[in-house]
C-alpha cells in the first residue's frame, strides 16, 4: 500500500498516523496519507515564515518556478489524474483536464509581471507612491470535489505574490495533493511551499495559527462562518468561497432541443458535486412538462462507473456522508409529495453511486430547493410570470451563480443582471473564464478568487511619502 508524507521546509515527512483513502467507487484502499501532528503543523509554518522574506525579495526566480512547476505538472499529468479519479471519483477525462488546468494556472502566473507601484506624486516637496507587499504566510484549504485545481489557484497567485504557503487538503481527498507537494518539492525553495494532511481540526489549528495572516478557503458556508469567527481575533485576512444554490431560468422562448444537453450537465457534472452547478431549474409552464421528459430521458441513459473505464460519464458520490445526505433529501422530498422522473435510489453493489435524478411537485420551503444538496439531484419548478421566478430564484442565502436561457440574448442577459449571484451566465452554466474574479453574494462567499481582484487579495498596499529638502 502507498503511503504519502507531508512535505515540510522542503523534505518529505513521515507521520506517526496515517489515514487511509478509499476509492469511492469500489471500496478498496487507494493509499494512505500523512496525517500532521501539532508539532509538524507548527514546524510547516514556521518554516514558511523563515522562507518568506528572501522569496518575497526574489521576483524573477519567482516566475522561474512557477513555469517549472507547470513542467513538472505536465510531466506527471496522468499519474496525477489517475489518483484524483481513484480518490474523488470523476472520470479520467475530466481529470485529466483537471490537471492540465492546474499547469495552465502555474504557466499563466509565471508570465504576468509584477506589479507596478502607482506614483501619486513626484515633484521637489514631495515623492509618494503606492507599492504592494504580500501577507506573509498563507494558509490555503481545498475541498475534495476538485482538489488540484482548487488549490493550484490559491497557490499559484500566493506564491506569485511572495507569500509563502501552508496548503491542507480535504481528509477525503489528500493523496493528489500529496502527490502533487512530492512532485514539486524542488521547485520551490524549502518552507515556501509545505503540505499538511489530516481532518477538520488540522485546517482549524493551521487557520487559528498567529503566523498565518491569510486564509484562503473553499468549501461549506459552516466551516467558512467557523473560519471567519476563529480570525477575527487575529484580524486575518479571509478569502471564502463557499456554497451555492445556484438557479436556472428557462424562459419561454428558449431552443428546446439546444438546451437540454447543456442544463444536463450543468446540473450533473462531477455527480452534481460543484458549488456553482444548477442546483434549481424554474421552467416557463409552457416548456416544463416537456423539458422534464427530456432531462428524465437524459438521465436514464447516462452511463454511471468507475471513472477508469472509458465509458463512464459519471462516477460515484465522493464520500459516504454525500451519499447518505442525498438519499435524506430524496425521502424528505418523496414525504413532501415530489414526483421522481428518473434515479432516485442508490445503485446497489459497492461504491457510492446515485443516479442522476430529476425531480418535480415540490418548491420552496422543501430541503430538497433551499438547501444546497451538492449532489446528483435536480428539482425542476415551473413558473407562469418571470417576475415570479426571479423572485424565487433571489429568494436564498445564496448567491453563487445563475443562469437564464433565451433565444433572446439580450432580454436575457438584462434577467440575468437581476438575479442575485456573482456568477451570471446567458445560454450556459459552469463556464470560468480566466481573467474574470470568481466570487459569490451573500453567503456564498467571502472576496474573489482570479483575475486582478483575486491576485490582489494576496498582498496590501503601502504608501511610502518621502519629504524631499
Amino acid at each position: 500500500m502507498s503511503r504519502y508524507p507531508l512535505l515540510i521546509d522542503g523534505a518529505l515527512q513521515d507521520a506517526e498516523h496515517y489515514d487511509e483513502v478509499l476509492d469511492p467507487a469500489n471500496g478498496q484502499s487507494v493509499g494512505e496519507a500523512a496525517r500532521a501532528s501539532q508539532a509538524q503543523l507548527e514546524q510547516a509554518v514556521q518554516a514558511a515564515a523563515r522562507a518568506q522574506p528572501a522569496w518575497a525579495a526574489a521576483a524573477d526566480s519567482r516566475r522561474a518556478a512557477l513555469r517549472q512547476a507547470a513542467a513538472v505538472v505536465r510531466e506527471h499529468a496522468a499519474e496525477l489524474a489517475e489518483l484524483i479519479t481513484r480518490e474523488q471519483g470523476r472520470p479520467l477525462h475530466f481529470t485529466q483536464g483537471e490537471v492540465a488546468g492546474v499547469a495552465a494556472t502555474f504557466e499563466h502566473y509565471a508570465g504576468l509581471p509584477q506589479a507596478p507601484e502607482q506614483v501619486l506624486r513626484d515633484d521637489g516637496e514631495r515623492l509618494v507612491r503606492i507599492v504592494q507587499r504580500p501577507l506573509g504566510v498563507v494558509a490555503a484549504i481545498t475541498p475534495w470535489n476538485v482538489p488540484l485545481i482548487l488549490l493550484a489557484l490559491k497557490l499559484a497567485p500566493a506564491l506569485h505574490a511572495g507569500n509563502a504557503l501552508v496548503a491542507k487538503p480535504s481528509e477525503h481527498t489528500p493523496l493528489s495533493t500529496l502527490l502533487l507537494a512530492r512532485l514539486l518539492k524542488d521547485v520551490f525553495p524549502a518552507g515556501v511551499l509545505n503540505v499538511v494532511a489530516g481532518a477538520g481540526e488540522v485546517g482549524e489549528r493551521l487557520a487559528r495559527h498567529p503566523r498565518v495572516r491569510h486564509i484562503t478557503f473553499t468549501g461549506s458556508v459552516a466551516t467558512g462562518k467557523r473560519l471567519y469567527a476563529g480570525g477575527a481575533d487575529d484580524f486575518k485576512r479571509l478569502t471564502l468561497e463557499l456554497g451555492g444554490n445556484d438557479a436556472a431560468l428557462v424562459l419561454e422562448d428558449a431552443d428546446l432541443d439546444a438546451i437540454v444537453e447543456p442544463l444536463f450537465w450543468g446540473a450533473f457534472w462531477n455527480s452534481g458535486q460543484v458549488c456553482f452547478a444548477i442546483k434549481r431549474l424554474y421552467v416557463h409552464e409552457s416548456l416544463f412538462e416537456r423539458l422534464v421528459a427530456a432531462l428524465a430521458e437524459r438521465a436514464g441513459r447516462t452511463r454511471l462507473g468507475h471513472g477508469l473505464d472509458a465509458q463512464t460519464e459519471l462516477g460515484p458520490l465522493t464520500n459516504r456522508q454525500q451519499l447518505e445526505r442525498v438519499e435524506a433529501l430524496v425521502a424528505d422530498a418523496r414525504a413532501n409529495g415530489a414526483r421522481i422522473h428518473s434515479g432516485g435510489q442508490r445503485l446497489e453493489g459497492p461504491g457510492h453511486f446515485y443516479p442522476p435524478t430529476i425531480v418535480s411537485g415540490i418548491g420552496t420551503g422543501v430541503a430538497l430547493v433551499d438547501e444546497e444538496q451538492f449532489g446528483p439531484l435536480l428539482p425542476v419548478i415551473p413558473f407562469r410570470d418571470v417576475e415570479d421566478a426571479i423572485a424565487q430564484a433571489n429568494a436564498s442565502h445564496y448567491g453563487l451563480g445563475a443562469s437564464v436561457w433565451s433565444r433572446d440574448e439580450t432580454r436575457g442577459a438584462a434577467i440575468a443582471a437581476r438575479l442575485e449571484a456573482g456568477l451570471a451566465w446567458v445560454n450556459q452554466h459552469l463556464d470560468i473564464h480566466p481573467g474574470a474574479p470568481k466570487g459569490g453574494h451573500k453567503w456564498s462567499g467571502l472576496g474573489y478568487e482570479g483575475g486582478q481582484r483575486g491576485y490582489e487579495a494576496f498582498s496590501e498596499l503601502q504608501v511610502i511619502n518621502v519629504a524631499r529638502r
